[in-house]
């Protein structure tokens, strides 16, 4: 299993349109087959800040779902709405 943490600054006055957005893609890659979780959090102490922690079965699954058509349409357009380049961490268990 592979873990994403994907966090972004959203622009002042576009977290609504972000987290429209956010839905579509929320609820198309979890009809993937090897998505095992995928939500988007809120920082706590900063509500401009948005992380998606997603769980994929392996680097496969990720591959094909980078390669989707609601992942190649949707993440351009979240671009346009952050503040700066997201930052994406990939994680694994220790065995």
């Amino acid at each position: 299993m592979i873990k994403i943490v994907a966090r972004s600054v959203i622009k002042p006055g576009k977290k609504e349109e972000f987290l429209s957005l956010a839905e579509e893609l929320i609820a198309e890659s979890r009809k993937e087959k090897g998505c095992m979780s995928y939500d988007l959090y809120e920082d706590i102490n900063n509500p401009n800040c948005l992380a998606f922690i997603e769980e994929w079965k392996d680097e496969e699954a990720i591959k094909i779902h980078n390669a989707s058509p609601h992942f190649t349409t949707v993440v351009p357009k979240l671009g346009e709405l952050r503040e700066k380049s997201p930052e994406i961490n990939l994680y694994k268990i220790i065995d």
